[in-house]
C-alpha cells in the first residue's frame, strides 16, 4: 500500500497504529462469511458432515483474505480517518500528476 496517494498526496495513515482497528472490521467480515457459508451449505448441500463445513469455510476465508485485508483498511480509513472521496476534487487535479504514475 502506498504511504500517500500518488495523485493528491493524501497521507493514508493518520496516526501510528491507526489500522489496528481494521482487525476488528476484518473479524466482522470474516464472521459474516462464516455464517453465510454455513447457511448456504446447510440449505444447498442438505446439511453435510462437519468436515465439509470446516473445509469450505476455511477455503472461502483463505481465498478472500486479500480482499478482507484491503476492504477492512478502506472501511477503517473512511469511517474513522475523516477522509472521503470527492469526485469534484479529482476532476480539478492537473492531469500531469495522474499521467506520471501511469507508466
Amino acid at each position: 500500500m502506498y504511504e500517500s496517494c500518488p495523485v493528491c498526496g493524501q497521507h493514508y495513515e493518520p496516526e501510528v497504529g491507526f489500522y489496528w482497528g481494521a482487525m476488528y472490521i476484518s473479524y466482522g467480515f470474516s464472521t459474516a462469511i462464516v455464517f453465510l457459508t454455513g447457511i448456504l451449505l446447510f440449505y444447498l448441500a442438505h446439511d453435510p458432515p462437519v468436515w465439509v463445513y470446516i473445509t469450505s469455510v476455511a477455503a472461502v476465508v483463505v481465498a478472500l483474505t486479500p480482499l478482507l485485508f484491503r476492504y477492512a483498511r478502506v472501511v477503517m480509513l473512511y469511517l474513522f480517518g475523516g477522509i472521503t472521496y470527492d469526485p469534484h476534487l479529482a476532476a480539478t487535479l492537473p492531469h500531469h500528476s495522474i499521467e506520471k504514475f501511469d507508466n
